[in-house]
């Protein structure tokens, strides 16, 4: 009878012991925190039942300009002007680059984006792949896009990135086991004790998912949140296209970029999106100030992302 007794008080100790361990690889617990958003992460269980959609248009005449002079100077394209507007609005919206895990609301550590292309551009058959980026205090406009492109070529090398290897290893585990595999990961994640190896690399444990489907002239659809991870913002933009809008009573066509956000509402509220969102839009429309790097003299080279740490 004994032995069963400390079995159990050494199994209920543990159990306690795991529950109140708040220390993450990736964030830090923010404190303070309103009761009724502490209140949401109850309720609200998953990020899918948290999520909200907005939809967003971008005047894009001065941006298609921007990038017509910038080309001639760095290799760059509308995805890599998606990933600098929201480094940089992560940095003037700190609260936006927050996550939701165990129930808990976390400042993450860092500010890291993650983008989809396809391994071989424009074309159907080719996989597609999602690279991780960090971004660097103090960091340029062009010298982001150098390691954006650094870190496309790598993907389009045809060698196996961390990604594949991962994926090469789980799919080898029959189907019954990988199963109870996933279900543990996400069980050691939700305790805060997934190794940090696993996170740093993962492309879904980032501020924020940005997809360009504009890349395959498509316009942005409606994405829903991973489950994996801690991603709470997905941004997908469509194509440039030529919209009917109405100015000072004039019925004109204007060059228009078409953007949804999925927001976990867990996060932060309503007003924090509307802030973030709006950020992106100013940066996006007026990129010879927000962006800039075209100077031959360097003097228009803000940073791109500024850490509030």
């Amino acid at each position: 009878m004994l032995p069963t007794l400390i079995v159990v008080g050494a199994l209920f100790l543990l159990w306690v012991l795991v529950n109140l361990k708040t220390s993450r690889s990736d964030g830090t617990l923010v404190k303070n925190v309103p009761q009724y958003r502490i209140m949401l992460g109850h309720i609200l269980r998953t990020r899918n039942e948290s999520v909200v959609y907005f939809d967003d248009y971008i005047r894009a005449e001065k941006l298609l300009e921007y990038l017509k002079q910038a080309k001639e100077k760095f290799n760059v394209d509308v995805t890599h002007a998606l990933v600098g507007a929201v480094s940089r609005t992560m940095a003037e919206n700190p609260k936006m680059n927050q996550f939701v895990m165990g129930r808990r609301l976390y400042k993450r550590k860092g500010c890291h984006l993650s983008f989809s292309m396809k391994r071989v551009a424009m074309n159907k058959e080719a996989k597609l792949a999602a690279v991780k980026l960090e971004m660097k205090d103090g960091e340029d406009f062009e010298s982001l896009c150098g390691r954006i492109d650094g870190d496309i070529k790598t993907e389009r090398s045809g060698e196996k990135t961390y990604s594949d290897k991962e994926f090469d290893l789980f799919l080898k585990i029959p189907r019954a086991v990988l199963v109870k595999a996933v279900r543990l990961f996400f069980w050691l994640d939700y305790h805060n004790l997934l190794p940090g190896s696993f996170i740093k690399n993962d492309a879904m444990y980032t501020s924020m998912f940005i997809a360009n489907l504009g890349s395959v002239q498509m316009g942005p659809g409606y994405h829903h949140l991973y489950e994996w991870g801690n991603c709470p913002l997905f941004m997908m933009a469509g194509r440039i296209e030529d919209k009917a809008m109405v100015e000072d009573g004039e019925l004109v066509s204007r060059k228009i970029l078409h953007v949804r956000y999925s927001f976990d509402e867990r996060v932060e509220d309503g007003l924090t999106a509307s802030y973030g969102i709006a950020t992106v839009r100013r940066i996006l429309e007026d990129p010879f100030n927000s962006l800039g790097c075209l100077a031959e003299d360097g003097s228009d080279r803000p940073a791109i992302y500024k850490s509030t740490d």
